[in-house]
């Protein structure tokens, strides 16, 4: 099972956030939603909707859920995130990896139900109007193999989609992708240049509209370590991967699930464990965005 073993950890904050959404005064980093996104379960990769009015991320073992990887949202209310409550796209099958797309129309996530092509697949539900979710959709042979895919991240305009896969060839284990919208389905996936390794490389996310890439390297992404790193499009690749700036990003924990706000762009939502604040096994945490000090090119270069 994806990553299941890594589910079992410096901090220089000196207060917590509770449940707040992050604000102007974070330190070097500060809880999510302490007590109602974060908990004594594990919690992974979130993700804010367009308009910031919700919170969604995965959870392998909190049980109220259909299937225990499941996708929970929590509803912003007094300034705070309150409410939290399984997805109605939940099913007895594993769903994780959520993702919003930036003009608040979709949520992306994966999911080993039945009706896929292989292991994990990648899917999208639209939003409504009345805040649920409508009938969801899988995203196609364009980008789902016969092996896993997981964490898909469409770009900002759209255009593109960046997911991990082992079902595409590439350096080795998971790689990380990108597919190009032809106006029906993601298609034609190609290697992110200058990350993927004979190791795995997943959960990425896009700084700068691609200038530079924050993602996640294991040995092994069913056991720990797992490490964030970024590296700067130097337009062509990304080069020079360096572990992300963030006291509990280790080389002997679990660090992973980085995701843009949409709402607050300046701002990373990382998974991890902190000595202090902590909820439980693994948090949801906010930091500031490193700056995309990089060349544009790095995606266009993936996808000629």
């Amino acid at each position: 099972m994806r990553r299941a073993a890594a589910w079992s950890g410096l901090s220089l904050l000196s207060g917590l956030l509770l449940a707040m959404p992050a604000s102007g005064f974070l330190s070097e980093f500060g809880i999510e939603g302490m007590g109602v996104v974060s908990t004594p379960h594990s919690e992974v990769r979130a993700s804010v909707s367009a308009d910031g009015k919700r919170i969604v991320w995965g959870s392998t073992d909190r049980p109220g859920g259909a299937g225990g990887w499941d996708l929970w949202q929590a509803s912003l209310k007094q300034g705070r995130w309150q409410d939290p409550a399984p997805l109605s796209v939940n099913t007895g099958a594993k769903e994780f990896d959520p993702a919003f797309s930036a003009d608040g129309r979709w949520l992306y996530f994966f999911s080993n139900r039945p009706g896929g092509r292989g292991g994990d697949d990648l899917y999208r539900a639209p939003l409504l109007a009345d805040g649920g979710f409508g009938p969801v959709e899988h995203l196609g042979a364009g980008v789902n193999g016969r092996g896993d895919e997981w964490a898909p991240t469409p770009s900002r305009d759209g255009r593109h989609l960046l997911f991990a896969s082992n079902s595409f060839g590439g350096a080795g284990r998971h790689d990380l992708f990108v597919a190009t919208w032809n106006g029906k389905a993601y298609v034609d996936p190609k290697p992110v240049a200058g990350v993927n390794t004979a190791a795995d490389e997943f959960d990425a996310a896009w700084l700068g509209d691609g200038r530079a890439i924050v993602f996640a390297r294991s040995q092994d992404a069913e056991q720990q370590p797992i490490r964030l790193y970024l590296a700067q499009c130097d337009g062509a690749k990304y080069a020079a991967a360096t572990p992300l700036a963030l006291s509990f990003n280790g080389e002997d924990g679990t660090t992973l699930g980085p995701a843009i706000d949409w709402n607050k762009p300046g701002e990373l939502l990382v998974t991890g464990s902190a000595k202090s604040p902590k909820a439980g096994k693994l948090d949801l945490y906010r930091m500031k965005a490193p700056a995309a000090t990089g060349q544009d090119g790095c995606i266009e270069s993936a996808v000629r």
